[in-house]
C-alpha cells in the first residue's frame, strides 16, 4: 500500500543520530540515494532501489515549505519486528539515543492476544511504533 513515510525534523543530524541505530534495531539500513546525501535535507532507511522505482522506506527531512516541522496528534509510524527481541531493541535504542518512551514494550492484548508492540517518539515528537505479531511468548533467540 504505501511506498513510503516522511516525517519532518529540525534537525538532520540529530535525526540521524537517533534513527541509526533505531532503525538497524529492526534490521533496516540507511538509503543510498546517489547525488542526493550531500544535500543534507532528506535522509531515509529502508529499500530504495533504481532511483526508487522499488521503494518502502522512512524519510526524514526538513519541512519543504520552509515552517517548522511538527508531530500530528494520533499520527503514528508503525514498523514491522520479526521477533520480541527487535521490539526490545528499538525501545531500547530510542530511549538512548534521544527519544522518548510512549509505552514500554509489551503484549497489548486489548489490541490482539499477540500485539508485541513499544512506543517512542523521536526527538522531533514524531510517533512511532515497533510492532511484532504471530507470538503469544518469548522467541528463542535467532541464531
Amino acid at each position: 500500500m504505501f511506498t513510503y513515510v516522511c516525517l519532518g525534523t529540525s534537525d538532520i543530524a540529530r535525526s540521524v543520530r537517533f534513527y541509526d541505530p533505531v532503525m538497524a534495531a529492526l534490521g533496516h539500513a540507511r538509503c543510498h540515494t546517489p547525488g542526493e546525501e550531500d544535500a543534507g535535507e532528506l535522509v531515509g532507511w529502508g529499500s530504495y532501489n533504481n532511483e526508487g522505482a522499488h521503494e518502502v522506506a522512512l524519510w526524514l527531512g526538513k519541512p519543504f515549505d520552509g515552517g517548522p516541522p511538527s508531530s500530528g496528534n494520533g499520527t503514528m509510524v508503525a514498523c514491522k519486528a520479526t521477533h520480541w527481541t527487535q521490539v526490545d531493541a528499538f525501545h531500547a535504542a530510542a530511549l538512548a539515543f534521544g527519544g522518548s518512551s510512549e509505552g514500554p514494550p509489551g503484549l497489548r492484548p486489548q489490541y490482539s492476544p499477540d500485539f508485541y508492540v513499544a512506543y517512542v517518539r523521536d526527538p522531533d515528537g514524531n510517533k512511532l511504533a515497533a510492532v511484532c505479531r504471530g507470538f503469544v511468548a518469548p522467541q528463542a533467540p535467532h541464531r
